[in-house]
């Protein structure tokens, strides 16, 4: 999941409406000719976009009867315009859906079933926990592309410039570790965000969750929730902790200190691996240390998992229904993961796709060592959406502005409007 970053390309409405395909490119559907399909990714437009239109060359020389009509839409404004594209019946044949999309979109109708279809036939490859977060309501509706997770990463020099040989496994050790760091380096230990999906660890960390979607109840305003966020709170102030920024551009100034070497900690996902490496602290890679999120009170460490899975329109035609399975399918396999992985620095969805090249990315490596770590979101539509109560309120708590009891009940009364059918 990209939090904060957007795709750089602006695709006009007019435009986009233009080349969505969804059976309607009249003579394309014959069987007998070639079928043109219209994939819309979401990818950075300038770092990761020339990686996929690339593949796609490639598979149109694989697939002479099949065109694919590349149109990168920016990541924030992708779910709304299909939304509004496939109510219209004018969506894209094949759509690079961020992982909290696939059950809301499923459960709309818009989204095809692909169990049993090319487009999963190497399921098996796949890791289960990928493919789980791809299903709704017994079905599958996604094959997951690149995955992601956040992580503990932190400047490997700057930790031993303070005699701290290992990343910190406990929030506390954090805490301890950063009061050493800047008593002897002059620098911060850790820098927080006051980002909804960032504060998650310390959730998993108390064993708890925003929501119990099994059992239909609001859990963020709970004693666990509140330890949790109690912990995240308290990472704001001390000795070698960076207090929160919440202002705009908060996620470039955590972002850019940790890449120049003016914080030594931070919690961020490999969609930044890249931008790591090209700040002066880490033009040798092999100082970006990268570890398990630290564990809470329960003893266990947990993060959310991202990551974007290809889907396949339900509104399209068969012609151009058939010809996007054969395309998820090339896209999603081990060759175009691998070439994805090595051109990206992304994490490939499936065990096979980690070849010994991938791996020697110390990046993707450190990335690949901590999904272990990564807790699937419920198949909850309504899911995703519940951060954006949070990412009102928990500003407001780590600026001091309101008290954390009042910033959780107030997201507990916006999370009930999202889920009426749920208990507090």
């Amino acid at each position: 999941m990209r939090r904060g970053i957007v795709a750089t390309a602006l695709v006009a409405s007019v435009a986009l409406a233009a080349t969505a395909c969804g059976g309607s490119d009249s003579g394309s559907g014959k069987s007998d000719g070639p079928v043109t399909i219209t994939w819309w990714d979401t990818s950075n437009a300038t770092n990761e976009a020339p990686v996929y239109q690339a593949l796609i060359k490639d598979f149109e020389k694989a697939n002479s009867k099949i065109k694919v009509k590349y149109v990168n839409v920016p990541f924030d404004q992708a779910q709304n315009k299909f939304d509004t594209a496939a109510g219209a019946t004018g969506a894209p044949d094949v759509l690079r859906s961020e992982v909290g999309w696939t059950p809301a979109f499923a459960k709309k109708g818009y989204f095809l079933p692909l169990d049993g279809t090319e487009a999963l036939a190497d399921q098996a490859k796949f890791q289960p926990s990928l493919i789980q977060q791809a299903q709704y309501d017994g079905k599958t509706y996604g094959v997951p592309l690149v995955t992601d997770t956040l992580a503990l990463v932190y400047n490997k020099a700057l930790f031993a410039k303070a005699g701290i040989t290992e990343a910190p496994k406990t929030w506390d050790e954090l805490k301890s570790d950063a009061a050493k760091i800047k008593a002897k380096t002059g620098v911060d230990g850790y820098w927080g965000s006051t980002q909804a999906y960032y504060a998650q660890s310390y959730l998993y960390g108390e064993g708890t969750d925003t929501v119990d979607a099994g059992a239909k109840k609001i859990t963020v305003n709970s004693a666990a929730a509140k330890k949790g966020y109690g912990t995240w709170l308290s990472l704001f102030s001390g000795k070698g902790l960076h207090q929160a920024d919440t202002t705009a551009d908060a996620y470039a100034h955590i972002q850019d200190a940790f890449i120049n070497g003016k914080v030594a900690a931070i919690i961020q996902g490999p969609w930044e691996i890249t931008n790591f490496y090209g700040g002066s602290a880490f033009s040798d890679k092999a100082n970006l240390g990268i570890a398990t999120v630290p564990a809470g009170s329960s003893g266990k460490a947990g993060a959310p998992t991202g990551g974007h899975n290809l889907s396949v329109y339900a509104g399209s035609d068969k012609a151009h229904q058939e010809a996007a399975l054969t395309f998820v399918n090339f896209m999603t396999s081990a060759k175009s993961q691998e070439t994805i992985a090595l051109k990206n620095s992304t994490l490939p969805t499936r065990d096979d796709a980690y070849s010994a090249q991938v791996k020697a990315d110390p990046g993707i490596a450190g990335y690949q060592g901590v999904l272990a770590a990564a807790q699937p979101r419920p198949a909850l539509p309504e899911y995703s959406s519940l951060w954006g109560p949070l990412d009102t309120e928990l500003p407001k708590v780590a600026a001091g502005k309101e008290s954390l009891d009042k910033g959780l009940s107030n997201a507990e009364t916006a999370i009930a409007k999202l889920v009426p059918d749920f208990s507090k």
